[in-house]
């Protein structure tokens, strides 16, 4: 892929006297609840095949990637789809023009693409040059499989907080890239070192790019904060969030307990900072059948946008 190579030589001078230029992601979001949702193929990763997948089980079912949009239609009439990169078995042209066409055939769209992580926020500079060039790669993909975003998962070195000023110089370069390919950079409140929320809305705010914003979980920060400050990470990161959101009911710590996610006061979070994109449904697994996580999750939330 020599062109992204190229590409992925972006300066960090370059990058900053290009961010300001105006472009902005071009994306018209639906506005009927049901055409809100998504499905992301995380919680069912112990179906689908890939040698990439470690999840898979060998006891249940299995699909291909390609199988997951007709599978959300069938099973959940959602016509949304996010999947993780790491569930493809292949990223050669010719299997992404293959997926490209599954989704089209299911009548389908997809609105993300999750990604590995990748250490950005560090001070060790071919570790970062790795992490930009990496992620450039991956937006080329997301390109050709017509996702207008990528969730870029945030790692951290062992033993080192993440830092802020390497974070937003990287991070501003991918941002760049993504805006010649009109594909945003979405940051996830994940892991809860590496992308701690508050953390992310720095990065974004200092990096102050429109291709770079926040893809809020409504869960994923609740172990480390409490309710409470739970609600407070996940409007923060709405003011910055543009076309997706990760919707849990309940969430299982490391250590087993589990958390139950007041959504309804995450709705109400949404509604007052006028989010107009998309709920991506992301049931916890460790709660049980993933199929019957992710019927209640859209029941609720079709009750909640309603």
């Amino acid at each position: 892929m020599a062109t992204v190579a190229c590409a992925c030589c972006i300066s960090v001078e370059d990058s900053a006297q290009s961010k300001n230029q105006g472009r902005h992601p071009d994306l018209v979001f639906p506005t009927r609840p049901r055409d809100r949702l998504a499905v992301t193929s995380w919680p069912f990763r112990a179906y689908i095949e890939s040698p990439g997948n470690r999840d898979r089980k060998p006891g249940v079912p299995g699909m291909d990637i390609k199988e997951f949009p007709a599978m959300v239609v069938e099973r959940f009439a959602v016509y949304n789809v996010n999947p993780l990169l790491n569930h493809f078995p292949s990223t050669d042209p010719v299997y992404l023009e293959s997926f490209r066409a599954a989704v089209a055939k299911a009548h389908s769209h997809i609105v993300d693409l999750g990604l590995p992580g990748r250490c950005f926020a560090t001070t060790d500079t071919s570790t970062a040059e790795a992490a930009v060039r990496d992620g450039c790669q991956w937006i080329d993909i997301a390109a050709a499989i017509g996702s207008p975003s990528v969730r870029q998962h945030l790692s951290a070195q062992p033993g080192q907080k993440p830092d802020l000023d390497a974070a937003a110089i990287h991070l501003a370069r991918l941002a760049d890239y993504g805006g010649k390919r009109n594909v945003v950079v979405n940051l996830e409140n994940d892991n809860p070192t590496a992308e701690d929320p508050f953390f992310i809305v720095n990065t974004v705010e200092k990096v102050d790019n429109a291709y770079l914003r926040a893809l809020p979980d409504f869960g994923n920060s609740i172990v480390k904060y409490g309710e409470e400050g739970n609600e407070k990470a996940v409007a923060a990161m709405l003011k910055h969030a543009f076309n997706m959101c990760h919707v849990k009911g309940a969430v299982q710590s490391d250590a087993g307990k589990t958390y139950s996610v007041d959504l309804s006061r995450m709705f109400a979070i949404a509604r007052q900072s006028a989010y107009r994109g998309y709920f991506s449904m992301e049931f916890d697994t460790n709660g049980g059948d993933p199929f019957a996580g992710t019927t209640k999750l859209i029941d609720e939330t079709l009750q909640y946008l309603g």
